[in-house]
């Protein structure tokens, strides 16, 4: 997709994940669990007006146009371990706090699983990232990007 002079490109985006779950994991009880896990570790908030119980429970990540929509399947999504969605972090502070908040909830609740902290390094990029889950099928990889001097997100990679 390329951009004409004056325009601004329009580049697809990530704007949501969806998954299934069986019903009884979207009653009034488990909808409070889950919102209280992703509310404190990643500040998600429900959108109440898309609430349905036994249904249907959407978090907003940010923003209205990114969120995370949780649907009632009585056949529901069931991942290996390795299935995941990932998350970034904008410095290795907020990625340090993250964990931390994951880590605090987990000591409380039980259910939370953590994997990591890990870093790989990449030469052009040292990536910190750790996984997690609660009450959904999907894990979140946490990943903080530690760009190397010259070299970012942007850049284009040499072959």
């Amino acid at each position: 997709m390329a951009a004409t002079a004056g325009s601004r490109r329009a580049i697809p985006r990530f704007n949501h994940v969806a998954m299934s779950l069986a019903p009884e994991e979207l009653d009034a009880k488990a909808r409070a669990e889950i919102l209280r896990f992703y509310s404190e570790v990643f500040g998600w908030t429900e959108m109440p007006g898309l609430t349905l119980d036994r249904e249907r429970l959407v978090l907003r990540a940010h923003s209205n146009e990114q969120f995370v929509f949780l649907v009632a399947d009585p056949q529901p999504m069931r991942c290996p371990n390795g299935d995941h969605f990932g998350m970034s972090v904008a410095t290795r502070a907020d990625f340090d706090e993250v964990l931390a908040r994951a880590r605090a909830f987990g000591q409380r609740h039980p259910g939370v699983e953590i994997d990591g902290p890990h870093s790989e390094d990449f030469k052009v990029l040292v990536l910190h990232s750790f996984y997690v889950r609660y009450r959904l099928p999907l894990r979140i990889e946490v990943q903080h990007f530690a760009w190397a001097e010259g070299v970012g997100a942007d850049s284009t990679p040499r072959t």
